[in-house]
């Protein structure tokens, strides 16, 4: 049997702009209206500086910039845009942003913490009538001082 840890969901949903309004209009301060039209404001010219070769700062959250991967030529003249391979925008997290384990970290519960949780994964079994065949869940978070109970009659914890 093979242990892993895996994020733990809380209630794992994607958060579109106008959610996000939505959010931001109930702390108070702007409609949703205004948030959303800030919101594409931002992208739109977040879009436009990157596109121009420029680096994007968001203080608190971190930079986006962007990246390519071009082929080689022999020849100068071969040496063209049509080399470009693939466009990237990538992302830089800023310190205050980066996200840690409730486990290392020194306030524990606080908004940057990621709780994971114990997942066994054994080898698949030929009968395809068990649908759980493959992974199961402990049920204990990464946090939690207590062993785990495994399918072998196991009780001890590998996080510590």
């Amino acid at each position: 049997m093979v242990y892993t840890l895996k994020r733990k969901p809380k209630d794992a949903k994607i958060f579109n702009l106008s959610r996000l309004a939505q959010d931001i209009e109930a702390l108070g301060g702007m409609s949703a209206e205004d948030v959303e039209h800030v919101g594409k404001a931002i992208i739109r010219q977040m879009r436009q500086t990157l596109t121009d070769g420029n680096s994007v700062q968001l203080d608190g959250f971190g930079i986006f910039h962007t990246t390519f991967r071009c082929r080689t030529s022999e020849a100068a003249k071969d040496c063209t845009v049509k080399n470009i391979e693939r466009v990237n925008i990538r992302f830089r997290v800023a310190n205050a942003f980066r996200l840690v384990n409730d486990s290392n970290a020194t306030t524990k519960g606080a908004p940057n913490n990621i709780v994971f949780e114990l997942v066994s994964e054994e080898p698949s079994k030929p009968s395809g009538n068990n649908p759980s065949a493959g992974s199961g869940t402990s049920g204990n978070s990464g946090e939690t001082s207590g062993g785990s109970a495994s399918e072998g009659g196991q009780n001890e914890n590998p996080l510590g």
